[in-house]
């Protein structure tokens, strides 16, 4: 076969891929369980190429998401589940359905506050029917109905962390303003010293990961990405540790063979290099 722009080529890639006796061996033996944490991975690297600004990547890896969805609705199709037909028709459909401020007859005719709220019932109304569908299908309506119920616990914990914090905000439980966020952090910090006196791991454990959920909770409060803003922090770390290491290089010498002296004195150097001495 020959590249492609149609994505029906695409479709026909994956069913070659994933036909026994001709097949690829690799892509034969994999389930939706292993393939779950590519998809995830090719999530974080559209993520990535997006935080760069790299729009060669950002076309790559998003060709690679698209892989995954394709990867599993061929394994759907295969155990007679659902074809990608089908998942294009449900995605479309819930479009359609949740913007009726767009493709209905009131289109151009609600404020923001009024979207928000339709949102809040179709969504509702969603949850109704898929359980329906589950009733009709013969499935177990075994799924929790909790405010929370629905906030998938793969999610990266910071993220997962906002999300629950603002579905319980929704019904009035949540701080009122950023200071006070900042007031239960410093509550926090106090708690994280007064564990690491006793050093009981487990403890100093569970008082970290409070200070970590109030801090995504300051986040929250000020309209940040916990997680954008730490890639942001982790790529600041990573280019002033580099210009560490290069300047040590050029004098014959490894972090290694370095003091943390040399080492901060440089480390400043970058910061006012880079102009973010911060």
């Amino acid at each position: 076969m020959k590249p492609s722009r149609d994505l029906a080529d695409l479709l026909t890639i994956m069913a070659a891929l994933r036909t026994p006796g001709s097949g690829c061996p690799w892509d034969l033996e994999q389930n939706f369980a292993t393939i779950a944490p590519y998809t995830i991975e090719e999530a974080h690297e559209v993520a990535d190429a997006i935080a760069r600004g790299d729009m060669v990547d950002l076309t790559d890896e998003l060709g690679d998401l698209l892989l995954q969805v394709v990867f599993h609705a061929r394994m759907a199709e295969e155990d007679g589940h659902f074809a990608f037909g089908d998942v294009v028709q449900a995605i479309t459909s819930k479009m359609i359905r949740r913007h009726p401020h767009v493709f209905g007859p009131d289109a151009g005719k609600l404020t923001p506050e009024d979207v928000k709220g339709l949102w809040s019932r179709i969504k509702a109304q969603e949850k109704a029917e898929r359980r329906e569908a589950r009733k009709a299908a013969g499935l177990p309506d075994d799924a929790p109905t909790g405010l929370l119920d629905g906030i998938p616990a793969t999610l990266p914990a910071l993220a997962r962390a906002v999300k629950l914090q603002a579905k319980a905000g929704t019904v009035g439980f949540d701080w009122q303003n950023a200071r006070l966020v900042l007031a239960k952090i410093r509550e926090e910090l106090d708690e994280v010293e007064a564990e690491l006196d006793g050093m009981d791991k487990a403890a100093v454990g569970e008082e970290i990961g409070d200070l970590l959920f109030a801090v995504a909770n300051l986040a929250r409060h000020t309209d940040i990405d916990p997680d954008a803003a730490l890639r942001a922090a982790n790529r600041k770390f990573e280019r002033r540790f580099r210009y560490i290491e290069e300047q040590l290089k050029a004098r014959g010498k490894t972090p290694a063979q370095s003091t943390l002296e040399e080492m901060d004195a440089l480390w400043n150097e970058a910061k006012r290099a880079a102009g973010d001495d911060k």
